[in-house]
């Protein structure tokens, strides 16, 4: 990446956005093409949306004109807020912050739950129609790759992508716990967060009879559903649907109930207090905690179901530190070859001097091989002597030039160099 260019990562997410705000922005299913349209329309050579049901992000490899300005349109049009209403609300990483930002968020730190393993796939499928619609150039694409190579690293070398595993796994333990054979349970799921669709999921691959998706937005509903290989229903049946589930996976995370034990008790009576297994997947709660009050429901956040796994905090702080550290070498290696590459124009060009000068001396058939390599070395050493003695005036410039030379050809400090 050359010095006029700056990496930037800019977006919003469950972690920086209001509700009110996150339930504008996730309305609907994203329009990648639309999205990248707008990309390229506001000038920006190098970029990709990363949009999912939990953020929105603009990574760009840009110049000028500056990515940020292009990224308060997006928002603006998406949700009708004035772009200095989102200013608070927006991150903004630049440069070294904005490449670990990128590979945090490959390698699924940056998640509501921490080692979920769609975002990769999501980030992929992102960088895919980007590269599609020819927004991916020299720039962006090593630190991608890059990433990718770090995401795989952390899955492969810490118990991270174990937990959300390990969480589905005593999710499906628990609903066999209570209602036996899933074949014959109908599953809810309530919202669209990244955790509670990955356990709808994994719920449905378990083998469970049938599978509802409901969210505020119905072509949302309609696109999960497609594709969990369920059916959707408006939101306000939500009555109606719980009465009719067994098992209710609730992933809304807008900071309100979805799920009030008024609603939930209702559901209860008409079901003839047939037991409701609920699944809190949302942070904050979805589910009000009364609700596990309640004669045959049975509700379980995740941190509930992370014990049933015996996975403790400090082995999830434990995964997560040594990620990190991961992460962080795959930066600096990352960087360390960047900066290698760039400089091999200033050393090929070194070596074209100087192969320029061998054959000027080589040219002149007088001289012998010692007077040859006599003069060869004198015109070599004519230029770095003149700039070392215009140097000179300058004792701070004339240190680091001397400092600089002794490095170069490993010079031993005190004159006495290696053979």
């Amino acid at each position: 990446m050359d010095t006029d260019t700056s990496l930037v990562a800019i977006g919003i997410s469950h972690r920086s956005a209001s509700a009110v705000l996150r339930e504008r922005l996730f309305a609907s299913e994203p329009d990648q093409a639309a999205l990248l349209a707008a990309v390229r329309q506001a000038g920006v050579a190098e970029g990709m949306a990363v949009a999912t049901c939990e953020r929105m992000e603009l990574w760009a490899a840009a110049g000028s004109p500056d990515p940020a300005a292009a990224f308060f349109g997006l928002l603006a049009g998406a949700t009708g807020i004035e772009a200095a209403a989102l200013r608070e609300q927006v991150y903004c990483h630049r440069d070294d912050a904005a490449m670990r930002h990128i590979f945090a968020v490959a390698a699924s730190l940056d998640s509501q739950v921490v080692g979920e393993p769609q975002v990769l796939g999501q980030v992929k499928e992102c960088h895919r129609q980007a590269a599609a619609a020819g927004l991916i150039g020299p720039a962006l694409e090593p630190v991608l790759q890059a990433a990718y190579g770090a995401a795989k690293r952390v899955r492969g070398e810490t118990p991270l992508a174990q937990q959300p595993v390990s969480i589905a796994a005593s999710a499906t333990l628990v609903a066999r716990d209570v209602h036996g054979d899933l074949g014959r349970r109908t599953g809810l799921l309530i919202g669209l967060g990244e955790m509670g669709e990955f356990l709808a999921a994994e719920l449905k691959d378990a083998g469970i009879g049938d599978l509802v998706v409901m969210h505020t937005s119905v072509a949302r509903s309609e696109a999960v559903a497609r594709r969990l290989g369920g059916h959707f229903r408006p939101w306000e049946e939500l009555g109606d649907a719980l009465a009719g589930a067994d098992i209710v996976v609730s992933a809304m995370g807008t900071g309100g109930y979805a799920v009030t034990a008024q609603l939930a008790e209702t559901a209860l009576k008409r079901r003839r207090r047939k037991a409701i297994f609920f699944i809190d997947a949302a942070l904050p709660g979805d589910i009000d905690p009364e609700v596990g009050q309640l004669d045959a429901a049975y509700v379980f956040d995740l941190a509930d179901l992370e014990r049933v796994a015996r996975k403790g905090k400090a082995t999830r702080e434990a995964a997560t530190a040594a990620a990190w550290h991961i992460l962080d070498d795959e930066i600096a290696a990352f960087q360390r070859r960047r900066a290698e590459r760039g400089a091999g124009p200033a050393v090929t060009a070194l070596r074209r001097r100087f192969e320029a000068l061998r054959a000027e001396v080589l040219a002149d058939s007088r001289l012998g091989a010692d007077e040859a390599t006599r003069l060869l070395l004198n015109r070599l050493l004519h230029d770095p002597s003149e700039v070392l003695r215009q140097a000179a005036a300058d004792a701070h410039t004339e240190t680091d030039l001397d400092a600089a030379l002794r490095r170069l050809f490993r010079l031993d400090p005190d004159g006495k160099e290696d053979r």
